[in-house]
């Protein structure tokens, strides 16, 4: 990627100039989703990161620490410093917390369904089997989630942003599985500038951003660039309309690296889509349920 360091303004800053008013709406946003729901509180992985501990601190500000159930869902050797500092974030929020260790399940799943399940002739590491792997480990922390959450009549709180929706960088039924995504529409710019607003500590809003699946990896190096960069180009071509051509060259970046961008927006589509269905002759697509029979 060719990427200039003369930007111009950037637009996105003045959407997020009020973080308080962002940070009310998101609060009020918990709790009517918990309360219509009927539940009694809601489940959030934490990883110790940005996203998580700031989805952590909206919904222990809605609904107070004891509605609020924090999981940490270590799965490598090298998680074990991610599940501390989740647990040390729960801790100061005053919510409980519970690590679970999910590297056992894993190693189970590796040793017996997966290789009952992989291809003949697919018996070597391949990016395919990585990401089937990765994608594995995401959908077993979210069943760990939903587990919590229907023993405990809670709801599963997500914490993916809106930039990682737009790029479809998410695992479908895994964290791309929630009942409500109360980042769901802020760029992880934004998250960033609402978890300063909120005083979340200053080494975790300058976390590197990772999805944790293996060691040393990031979001940047899988997205080929930062958010800074995906933000500012996603928010002049989806919020304001701008070209793509026009895009790239307020961001500094070549229109190709722009155009892949564009395309991973609209190839991942199916992952904030609804499953489809045949549409059979006669049924109504957006059905109105009575609350209640007379």
């Amino acid at each position: 990627m060719h990427e200039r360091t003369d930007h111009p303004p950037d637009p996105l800053s003045d959407a997020i100039d009020d973080s308080s008013a962002t940070e009310s709406a998101l609060v009020s946003f918990i709790q009517d989703r918990v309360q219509s729901a009927g539940a009694d509180g809601v489940v959030v992985a934490m990883s110790g990161g940005l996203d998580s501990t700031v989805a952590a601190t909206l919904a222990v500000e809605a609904l107070g620490p004891e509605r609020v159930l924090g999981l940490g869902l270590p799965c490598h050797k090298t998680d074990a410093t991610a599940a501390l500092e989740a647990s040390t974030v729960a801790d100061a929020l005053g919510m409980p917390f519970e690590r679970v260790q999910l590297r056992p399940v894993l190693l189970q799943f590796d040793q017996t369904v997966a290789p009952a399940l992989d291809p003949a002739d697919s018996k070597r590491s391949t990016p395919t089997a990585g990401r089937a792997r990765e994608n594995a480990i995401a959908r077993l922390r979210m069943l760990c989630a939903y587990y919590a959450a229907t023993r405990t009549n809670r709801l599963v709180l997500g914490t993916v942003n809106r930039s990682e929706l737009l790029l479809g960088y998410v695992t479908k039924h895994g964290d791309g599985a929630a009942d409500l995504f109360p980042l769901g529409d802020l760029y992880k710019t934004e998250v960033r500038a609402l978890a300063e607003h909120l005083g979340v500590p200053d080494h975790i809003v300058g976390k590197e951003p990772t999805a944790g699946f293996r060691p040393g990896q990031t979001d940047a190096d899988d997205l080929g660039a930062s958010y800074d960069v995906i933000d500012s180009l996603l928010y002049r071509i989806i919020e304001q309309g701008v070209s793509v051509e026009a895009a790239a060259e307020a961001v500094g970046v070549d229109s190709s690296t722009a155009r892949q961008f564009v395309e991973m927006c609209s190839q991942t589509a199916h992952k904030r889509a609804r499953p489809p269905v045949p549409g059979v002759e006669g049924r109504v697509r957006r059905p109105t349920v009575p609350d209640s029979a007379e």
